[in-house]
Formats: C-alpha cells, structure tokens, sequence
C-alpha cells in the first residue's frame, strides 16, 4: 500500500477535490513506477490520474456510514506518534 495515500472517507472537514487528486496521483506514479512520465507518456499518465480521481470521487460520494466523522487533527497526531516511535530522534 502506498504510505502516502490517507483515507479520505468520513473526515471532519470533509475531504477536498485536492485530496482526492493528490491520492490518485500518488496512486498512478506508484503502479507506473515514475514520479514523472516521460513526455511519449504524459498524456496517458495525465489522463489516468484524472479518471481514478473521478471514479474516486463517484465513491466517496456513494459511500455510507453511521459512524461519526474523524476529526483530521486527531488522525494527524496519531500519525505524528507513529513516525515517532518508527523513527525516534
């Protein structure tokens, strides 16, 4: 799994097209295998993280759930913790 892709259903805010792009490029460069296309690929790589973004949003849209939403900062510093005790200073 992609360390860098967060989950981004049921959040307090809710999460933004941003996110939702910023997973699907992630998600893109990790299964090509390239951070940055070449320019003989770039349309295809381009056209990808958009579509993955679109069908992305489509599901977090039609997903439901009776659990209260996370709060983002309590998220973020469990984060926090965990890199901690991974990579202690």
């Amino acid at each position: 799994m992609c360390r860098n892709i967060h989950v981004l259903h049921n959040l307090a805010p809710a999460t933004t097209d941003d996110e939702v792009r910023a997973a699907a490029l992630q998600y893109v460069r990790k299964v090509s295998g390239s951070a940055k296309p070449s320019q003989a690929n770039q349309a295809a790589f381009d056209r990808a993280v958009e579509e993955i973004a679109h069908v992305t949003g489509h599901l977090l849209a039609d997903l439901v759930t009776t659990a209260p939403p996370k709060d983002r900062e309590v998220l973020a510093a469990q984060a926090r913790e965990r890199a901690a005790a991974r990579y202690p200073s």
